[in-house]
């Protein structure tokens, strides 16, 4: 009982010399990203007067973006993983380069009711005036169509990884987290 009594008070003076008791540590997140990678949505569910007009990506210290510039108020979306994405509305499969794939479904078409093409997008082929080149998570986009007011979007990604979306007066941001 002593010699218990004298490791327990040995073991405490070690604590108090080494600078406390022990607690446990536990991993923060990635960069503070708290996002998922479950599919995310919002409405309106089309919108008719409202038309994509340009895509563009950027790169952030812990994530890749992408914005869907439009020429109203920011439409609605659904985006998510799938095992491929298929062009809208042939039903062609769109190649993309990466481990993971996002489905990017804007609810405005690419073009106004009159027909007149406001994003040239061109089905299966890389988003016009992006380059990845470098990106840490991106690294495939292509047109996948844009019809009855919904236009889709297949972004090949490293990995499936977190991602955010969310509007902002008249644009759609997504943005893929470069790690957990």
């Amino acid at each position: 009982m002593k010699r218990l009594l004298v490791a327990g008070i040995t073991a405490v003076m070690t604590l108090s010399v080494l600078g406390g008791v022990a607690t446990p540590v536990s991993a923060a997140p990635y960069c503070g990203i708290t996002w998922g990678s479950l599919p995310k949505s919002a409405g309106p569910e089309t919108s008719p007067t409202v038309q994509l007009t340009n895509i563009r990506t950027g790169q952030h210290d812990c994530f890749d973006r992408m914005v869907l510039d439009q020429n109203g108020l920011a439409a609605g979306y659904a985006v998510q993983y799938v095992s491929n994405v298929y062009g809208d509305p042939t039903g062609q499969l769109i190649p993309l380069s990466g481990g993971a794939k996002l489905q990017i479904v804007l609810k405005a078409a690419s073009h106004d009711v009159n027909g007149n093409i406001t994003y040239s997008g061109v089905m299966a082929q890389p988003l016009p005036g992006v380059n990845l080149a470098g990106y840490q998570t991106f690294r495939d986009a292509k047109f996948a169509g844009s019809f009855e007011g919904y236009t889709t979007i297949g972004l090949g990604v490293r990995a499936q990884l977190p991602f955010r979306v969310f509007k902002l007066d008249n644009r759609v941001v997504i943005d893929v987290a470069h790690r957990w």
